[in-house]
């Protein structure tokens, strides 16, 4: 489709900026021509573009310097999950407004962050006309969030260290509130792995189990066993959890003892670890039934985790930032889901998660009301205002 680059200084910029995003279906890894739609956006506001196209999957990283100063990264997604559904009361891709809300997906994940985003962005570059501001400012948008979420954030993040460019802070516009904008942001996630084991038995008639080896009574042991593991280096706030997805046994008969046996399972587990430690756990707890599995791991996300840091704290001016917005501070949260923000996320980079409600996400009429719209756009800009300026 066609996109339209909008006028700079229009009062409803954040607003038009959510419809012409919602209206491009990029669903992932498409970005639907809104890479080259946002380097034209930025473009007019003084930012340099780079595009890092990768395997199908397009990237996207701006810069803008002010005075020498610390290095700020928004980190974003345009892509979407399908709209899949019938009972959407508008066109997935329309971004009707109805009863005071833009109708949507992707609405609340994440286009509306980047259209809040865009808006303060805007207003930080027309008031860097009347002051100085300092530091430098980067844009890192992907169309590889919702997939496999190999080739997008994950390149960016390289493509930063590959040229020596170290981020100070990095905000991440995942939709993290719940009840109102504002009230729960993520300072951290927790890591995520899977996995399949596959039993090993021998098969005979079940009449005589004597001359067998069932997999399935081995599966249902070693399924026991990871149920009731403990994890001693969870964090206060942070609960590492296990959970069988699947116990499968090909071909049933019901004189058969089966041979084989399918176990797949998910660990979420808490920032106290790393994967190797998470790997290094489970192979100690099935250690008795090494002899009759093979064990594969798959999609390792690791946790992070930025806490409070003394002087220059980007988790404080967050804080600071939302109770000047809304009157209250935000509650901490590390649950829900992995983000990109793992990407950037190091021992000098403080990666802070500020989003919008997160109620009607990869649903059908996932939806952002223009209120909330209006909150998010308000806190991001006292944000990057607070973190640029030169006083």
């Amino acid at each position: 489709m066609a996109l339209q680059t909008h006028v700079l200084n229009q009062p409803s910029y954040a607003l038009s900026a959510l419809k012409t995003l919602i209206q491009a279906p990029s669903i992932t890894p498409n970005d639907a021509g809104l890479l080259d739609w946002l380097s034209s956006e930025l473009g007019l506001m003084g930012f340099e573009i780079i595009r890092l196209p990768l395997n199908g999957v397009d990237n996207l990283i701006a810069v803008r310097h002010f005075l020498p100063g610390p290095v700020f990264a928004f980190a974003g997604h345009v892509d979407v999950v399908p709209a899949a559904g019938s009972a959407w009361k508008a066109a997935p891709f329309s971004a009707d407004i109805i009863e005071g809300a833009v109708y949507g997906r992707g609405a609340c994940d994440m286009k509306g962050g980047i259209a809040a985003m865009l808006s303060a962005c805007q207003k930080l570059v027309n008031l860097h006309e009347l002051s100085p501001l300092r530091g430098s400012f980067y844009w890192l948008i992907t169309s590889d969030e919702e997939g496999e979420a190999e080739f997008g954030s994950k390149y960016l993040a390289q493509y930063l260290a590959e040229n020596n460019i170290t981020l100070d802070a990095c905000l991440v516009g995942e939709p993290t509130s719940e009840l109102r904008v504002g009230d729960a942001i993520k300072n951290g996630r927790r890591g995520a792995i899977s996995a399949r084991i596959q039993v090993r038995g021998k098969a005979g008639h079940v009449a005589y189990p004597q001359n067998t080896i069932n997999a399935a009574h081995l599966a249902g042991q070693i399924v026991n066993a990871l149920s009731s593991l403990t994890w001693e280096n969870d964090q206060p706030g942070s609960a590492t959890t296990l959970q069988v997805t699947g116990i499968n046994i090909p071909n049933v008969v019901d004189n058969l003892v089966p041979a084989k046996c399918e176990i797949t399972f998910n660990i979420r587990y808490s920032h106290g670890y790393n994967s190797e430690e998470v790997i290094a756990c489970i192979e100690r707890c099935l250690s008795a039934w090494s002899h009759a599995f093979e064990l594969a791991w798959e999609r390792p996300c690791e946790s992070y985790y930025t806490g409070e840091q003394g002087a220059g704290c980007f988790l404080g001016l967050i804080e600071h930032a939302i109770f000047k917005c809304t009157g209250q501070y935000p509650q901490l949260s590390t649950a829900g889901g992995t983000s990109d923000g793992r990407f950037f996320s190091n021992s000098h980079t403080q990666v802070i998660e500020v989003g919008v409600r997160n109620h009607t996400i990869h649903q059908v009429n996932e939806h952002l009301p223009l209120a909330d719209l209006d909150t998010i756009e308000l806190i991001y800009f006292e944000i990057v205002q607070d973190y640029f300026s030169c006083s």
